[in-house]
């Protein structure tokens, strides 16, 4: 198994699925087996039939997953419809040509799916702090081919600065900020206010973002919206309330007061638009 933050992996193609393997996804993708329940069982098989990571497509781009430690791994895998409600909604509110930001942009399920639909005149601002998953987003990217992805590796938050990040688990996409009590494996990354990230990849406007940072969304975006020019602020967003009980402030009702209104909610994400 190469490791994912190898700093000269194999490249994409070296770990396509064998026969079994691939026998395997194709059923969960055609049956009830592409469910939640079902998918670590389903990583476990793959792996017995093979040890590490896979390399397959996923909505037109070409991903590198190392499904056995991390949830959206095995869901985007497994699944081919995974989050498909909040990328469609996502896809409908940004051009071609457009500009779309990811706040916690994982291994770039979402970030590489509207990359290739906004295009080569189009950005996508990736914002990723964990060093193993930005390793695995990079890759990602530069298997799909994408230049009109900016990368950044840093942690959206309130202030310029650092912060502290931990992992729960074995579920690496699960990694979270931590503000006091961190345990011995929490690590310390740098910190930008996301005002800050948007001017430094030079755009005027953003056409959707995406946010989930595990509980911390409150603090990105009350501060981004206080400070920031309207000009700025994303016609339509995509924000996880899983954690929402780790809010200091409902952002969503913030959000709400700003002229934005809520669309759509499925089991992990509120889909907002602003009129």
């Amino acid at each position: 198994m190469t490791p994912d933050n190898d700093p000269s992996p194999a490249q994409f193609g070296a770990f396509a699925p064998n026969a079994a393997q691939a026998a395997i996804i194709a059923l969960a993708h055609r049956s009830r087996l592409k469910r939640g329940a079902f998918r670590p069982m389903l990583s476990r098989l793959v792996n017995l039939l093979r040890t590490g990571p896979v390399d397959v497509q996923y909505q037109g781009a070409s991903f590198r997953f190392y499904h056995q430690a991390s949830a959206t791994e095995r869901g985007a895998l497994f699944n081919p419809d995974y989050n498909l409600e909040e990328l469609n909604f996502l896809r409908a509110h940004v051009p071609a040509g457009g500009v779309f930001v990811d706040v916690g942009a994982n291994v770039g399920t979402y970030a590489l799916a509207l990359a290739r639909h906004v295009g080569a005149a189009g950005k996508v601002i990736a914002i990723e702090p964990h060093p193993v998953t930005h390793a695995r987003l990079a890759f990602n990217n530069a298997a799909s081919g994408y230049r009109q992805v900016r990368l950044v590796a840093a942690a959206a938050g309130p202030a310029d600065g650092a912060l502290m990040i931990e992992t729960d688990g074995d579920n690496l996409g699960a990694s979270h900020i931590v503000s006091s009590g961190a345990s011995g494996k929490a690590i310390e990354v740098p910190s930008l206010r996301l005002q800050r990230i948007l001017q430094e990849a030079g755009v005027s406007h953003v056409d959707a973002l995406k946010i989930d940072v595990e509980g911390f969304e409150d603090r990105v975006l009350t501060g981004f919206f206080a400070d920031a020019p309207q000009a700025l602020w994303p016609r339509a967003i995509v924000i996880e309330h899983l954690s929402k009980d780790e809010w200091q402030q409902d952002c969503i009702a913030d959000m709400r007061s700003r002229g934005y209104a809520e669309t759509g909610k499925t089991r992990s994400n509120t889909l907002l638009a602003r009129g």
